[in-house]
């Protein structure tokens, strides 16, 4: 199991506690699916955006196509307090709900 796939358990736990979806995938794939009543923020966008994450004041799950940007943006969420996790694939978070 790589470091990516270790936080999948505590998904669900996440969306107990009301957490918020973030994809940070591209417009396009996005477009082609995604969780429903996910947030939509582009991973080189995500440093603009802390702010308004911030003032949700909910945990985020961050997930994308495989996990790899999900897993910087969870890095660049932690290093701004921001309570979160890496969901991996958008499908796997969506299999949770």
């Amino acid at each position: 199991m790589s470091d990516q796939n270790v936080e999948f358990p505590i998904i669900e736990e996440y969306l107990n506690k009301g957490a918020v979806i973030l994809d940070v995938r591209t417009e396009e794939e996005y477009d082609q699916g995604h969780v429903k009543g996910s947030l939509h923020v582009v991973l080189d966008d995500l440093e603009y955006e802390i702010d308004e994450l911030k003032a949700l004041q909910k945990p985020i799950i961050t997930c994308c196509r495989s996990g790899a940007r999900s897993e910087r943006a969870k890095d660049l969420l932690l290093e701004n307090d921001i309570d979160a996790i890496n969901g991996g694939p958008w499908q796997n978070v969506e299999s949770y709900l």
